[in-house]
């Protein structure tokens, strides 16, 4: 039999996506499914649809909804929430440096931190000095962030944009098995019994 595996696709500045990033790793560790973690950017897809902001924002009661949500599953999980300013934030430095802090064991950790930092602390991950913060908690190198600089990298996070675009992806987190596709963080449970079914 195959080993289950899924791949996880997400944007820091998601709010739903923070959910997932704090339980996605023991739920599916427990069930054995490997997840491949794949940070993009939802900007150039919100472009494409004609929005130059976050729906959250193009729709205010979308958006008023959304918080209160948010503190709802949040508490349920144990995790401390607050809507960070601004909003919604810049996540490119973060995921510049989430693809090369995911080729190492502390990679989640880091993907982790960054969201702590933004939605339980309200630091803005835009700022180099947070990002540090979160790869020192991480026990991660600081160099990772001139070597996200580097052109390799830059293209890396694009194409792996573009590959969402390609698969149909409009919003995150999502989570894809195959050509299967699954959207929201009240999908995880879903995609992971999927993945398992599918490696059967």
């Amino acid at each position: 039999m195959a080993k289950p595996c899924l791949d996880f696709w997400f944007e820091f500045a998601s709010t739903y996506s923070y959910l997932s990033v704090m339980r996605l790793p023991a739920r599916a560790s427990a069930i054995g499914v490997d997840v491949k973690w794949r940070p993009f950017l939802l900007g150039p897809i919100f472009k494409a649809q004609g929005w130059d902001t976050s729906p959250f924002i193009v729709y205010p009661a979308k958006g008023n909804y959304m918080l209160r949500d948010m503190e709802r599953l949040a508490k349920a999980q144990g995790l401390r929430f607050r809507h960070p300013g601004p909003f919604p934030q810049n996540g490119l430095l973060a995921a510049r440096v989430a693809q090369l802090a995911l080729e190492t064991p502390q990679g989640i950790s880091f993907c982790q931190n960054v969201y702590l930092m933004q939605f339980a602390e309200g630091q803005d991950i835009s700022e180099p000095d947070v990002i540090s913060a979160s790869l020192t908690a991480a026990g991660l190198p600081l160099d990772l962030i001139e070597k996200a600089q580097n052109p390799e990298n830059k293209h890396r996070l694009r194409e792996t944009t573009e590959a969402a675009i390609r698969k149909g992806i409009f919003g995150a987190p999502s989570f894809s098995i195959d050509k299967e596709l699954f959207w929201g963080d009240d999908r995880l449970e879903a995609a992971l019994a999927w993945a398992v079914e599918a490696a059967q």
